[in-house]
């Protein structure tokens, strides 16, 4: 047996249980939880909010982890028992989450964790990254020379998109609220005041009217209207992975541009893709040793006792920077 946090009604909290113990069957790794990361996106799911993650209840969520491998299953090769490793493994689908004291992980969603990271810092990484690489890297081609806008640069994705797209050696900007420039500017990006400055006004400044070359939405709504309209004309790219809603193509559509939406949960979702996942990862850790990638991390502290605790904090959005679910440490 082990316990984990189970999700057996949407809307009500979780419950932490014995439950039977994660056995690593052929292609997995059975994985003992370090440390798990909360999105607003697990906190969307508990609370029944978030139909494109579909899950089987009763459920055990928590879609990041980090922690040590201590067993193989059947056909596993590129890890071995004792191996530290990061992933962003379950919580959606069939697919047990990470708030239990161990999972079986399918072995294509894992990487090894960063050697300079501790696992707190790895568990904050895997759903942002992966994200912010299919959108800036797989989609848009950022590389130097270009102009790069995040929207929401201090928040838990847009934060790492900042680090990528500098790793890759753009120019970068993210807008953010007056309280998160300090953080921006300490990330390399040049800070946009959003609740001062109007799209016309930093498109204007910071490319002479031209636009952006890409633009990563990490906000949604409105931002990814605005996006559509601060683009570089022509040879323009906005990516988001929150394009749902109503939105008008024309701005777009008129500066030549293009668009491109990110579902980061489709190969955990359909079993498609997913060597990508820890390819992503592996490149991922490479830049985080070299010190080019390094998340945020909100200091407090949680357990799977006070994992609602944790989950009301990112709902609230009062958190400062990612909240970590300590397992075992």
């Amino acid at each position: 047996m082990m316990r984990a946090a189970v999700l057996r009604e949407f809307g009500v909290p979780l419950r932490v249980e014995e439950i039977g113990q994660a056995v690593a069957s052929s292609g997995q790794v059975l994985v003992r939880v370090v440390a798990s990361g909360v999105n607003p996106l697990d906190t969307k799911i508990q609370a029944g909010k978030a139909p494109h993650a579909r899950v089987e209840l009763p459920a055990v969520l928590g879609l990041d982890l980090a922690g040590v491998v201590v067993a193989l299953g059947p056909d596993v090769t590129g890890f071995q028992v004792g191996d530290e490793v990061y992933g962003l493994t379950g919580g959606v689908g069939d697919l047990q989450g990470s708030l239990a004291e161990y999972a079986a992980v399918d072995a294509r969603l894992l990487a090894r964790k960063p050697r300079t990271l501790s696992m707190r810092e790895a568990a904050a990484l895997p759903l942002a990254v992966i994200t912010c690489w299919e959108g800036l890297i797989d989609r848009a081609g950022v590389r130097a020379g270009q102009k790069v806008l995040v929207h929401g640069g201090a928040g838990g994705v847009g934060h790492v998109g900042v680090q990528l797209a500098r790793a890759r050696g753009a120019e970068v900007y993210a807008t953010g609220a007056p309280a998160s420039m300090g953080v921006i500017e300490s990330l390399g990006a040049e800070p946009i005041d959003y609740t001062s400055t109007s799209v016309e006004e930093y498109v204007g400044r910071y490319t002479a009217g031209e636009g952006f070359d890409i633009i990563a939405d990490n906000v949604g709504g409105a931002t990814l209207d605005a996006s559509f309209a601060a683009v570089r004309t022509y040879h323009g790219h906005v990516v988001s992975a929150l394009g749902w809603g109503s939105h008008s193509l024309a701005p777009l559509s008129f500066r030549g541009a293009t668009y491109s939406g990110v579902f980061t949960l489709l190969p955990m979702l359909t079993g498609r893709g997913r060597e990508h996942h820890g390819q992503i990862l592996r490149e991922a850790a490479a830049l985080a040793e070299a010190g080019a990638l390094r998340p945020r991390l909100d200091p407090r502290r949680f357990t799977l006792d006070t994992v609602m605790d944790a989950h009301a904090l990112v709902a609230g959005a009062a958190s400062d920077g990612k909240v970590i679910v300590d397992i075992d440490g």
